[in-house]
């Protein structure tokens, strides 16, 4: 008999606001899947499961306290398909994206980004 392995990582994210949230990650082309309401919080989200057509996931929660950027203790990366086009993206909706750099272990660039929550994602191409 083997050994149980992981079938899937899904990081679930606390953020102030899962709707806020949700439309930031869909400039990196995530999609809200299911998502759960309660009566208290009106139409905002308190919970969404995000999902790329790359096959990427993810889970957003409503943080039951503030978000403090400064505790960020996790860094995300996101793998895309054009990474200068998805700095572009980024920059045109408002949003700060740093500059890219091509370090030998991703020649096809990366850049570093901060979500309306303050958690910090690399941006990097998919390809090696």
């Amino acid at each position: 008999m083997s050994a149980p392995t992981a079938q899937a990582f899904v990081p679930m994210v606390h953020v102030a606001s899962v709707a806020r949230a949700a439309e930031y990650y869909a400039l990196l082309g995530f999609a809200m899947g299911n998502v759960h309401r309660v009566p208290e919080c009106g139409d905002e989200p308190v919970w969404a499961w995000m999902q790329s057509s790359g096959g990427a996931e993810f889970m957003l929660v409503r943080a039951d306290g503030p978000v403090d950027d400064s505790v960020q203790a996790v860094l995300f990366y996101v793998y895309c398909d054009d990474v200068v086009a998805m700095r572009e993206r980024l920059l045109a909706a408002g949003f700060e994206a740093g500059p890219m750099g091509y370090p030998f272990y991703r020649p096809h660039g990366e850049f570093r980004a901060r979500d309306p929550d303050g958690y910090v994602l690399m941006i990097t191409h998919s390809r090696d």
